[in-house]
């Protein structure tokens, strides 16, 4: 495995990075799945090297922040990993449960902490932007979290450029921690963000660590319109089926399946190593519910795909409206 600095920080992470959302309860999602199932997951992961594990609060209302703890604790030394999680969506049905108020950011920590057995969490992100709060309340609240050592750097999540570049121009200003990642949305058929945030990104020295790189499995080559496809996450992912199955999706899936056939390696694998391969992208976070999906993940790192085989595969890509 190799490793990489995320952004301008010291911090070294595996250029994949294990995503818990598929980790947890059923009965919040149908197709995830539970902590007896998920952990050798975990487990395979740590083995092939990958010390960046991404969940959020609001995964399985903390059910994968805990399955994710006790693994940690169960399979690696706590300092070997670098732990991801995130604050936004609603805990519960408390006006005050949600959202970057100063309140919901020093409530939502320590529960995390809770949850997840440990004293800090490595990288603390904003799940989104919060429309209701001043920023200069969210970054602030933020930087005393670092400052209190329960977390050591920050980071943020899906929103438009220009709200990103107000967040670190604002800590900037303050003197007050700085954003030091995006996780953002992107993927061979939603490239929206190759417009201003990557370009930000690159210009600020901002890691990107991209969710959905196989845009929630259409990338597999599985899907069809008709039937959404096979699997319970393709018939019930209502969030997918709005953010893909145009036409000029599945075109782009044509040509990931004939490239991945010429090489002889599974779709995914041709999606994974496009976005590798993208500038100023550090780690996308991959999820797995079958453990070939994560062998297959990591084998993709040591495909580079030519200039024509990026071109058959960029090519019929059409704008999207935004989406995340």
């Amino acid at each position: 495995m190799d490793y990489v600095t995320l952004g301008r920080t010291g911090l070294k992470v595996s250029k994949l990075c294990l995503g818990t959302m598929t980790y947890g309860d059923p009965g919040w999602r149908s197709w995830v799945l539970p902590e007896d199932a998920g952990r050798p997951f975990i487990k395979r992961a740590l083995e092939y090297g990958i010390n960046f594990f991404d969940t959020a609060d609001m995964y399985s209302i903390g059910a994968s922040e805990e399955i994710l703890g006790r693994a940690v604790r169960d399979f690696a030394r706590r300092d070997d990993v670098v732990v991801a999680t995130k604050v936004f969506h609603p805990m519960s049905a408390d006006p005050n449960d949600r959202g970057l108020s100063r309140k919901h950011i020093m409530s939502s920590i320590d529960g995390s902490l809770r949850r997840l057995g440990t004293d800090y969490v490595d990288l603390y992100q904003i799940h989104r932007w919060d429309p209701e709060t001043p920023i200069e309340e969210t970054l602030l609240a933020l930087h005393d979290v670092v400052r209190a050592g329960k977390a050591r750097y920050i980071g943020a999540s899906s929103m438009w450029s220009w709200q990103f570049a107000t967040a670190l121009h604002t800590a900037d200003r303050n003197g007050w921690t700085r954003f030091v990642s995006m996780q953002n949305h992107y993927n061979l058929v939603y490239r929206e963000e190759e417009r201003e945030m990557l370009p930000l990104c690159r210009a600020e020295g901002i890691g990107v660590i991209p969710w959905s790189p196989l845009a929630r499995g259409f990338l597999a080559g599985n899907r069809r319109a008709a039937d959404k496809g096979d699997t319970e996450r393709a018939r019930t992912d209502d969030f997918a089926h709005r953010l893909y199955y145009a036409d000029s999706d599945f075109r782009i899936v044509d040509q990931v399946v004939a490239v991945a056939r010429e090489r002889g390696v599974a779709a995914a694998q041709i999606a994974l190593a496009w976005i590798v391969q993208q500038p100023g992208v550090t780690a996308p976070i991959v999820g797995a519910s079958k453990m070939e999906q994560l062998d297959q993940a990591v084998a993709a790192l040591d495909i580079t795909l030519s200039p024509e085989e990026l071109r058959r595969l960029e090519e019929p890509y059409e704008p999207h409206a935004p989406r995340w």
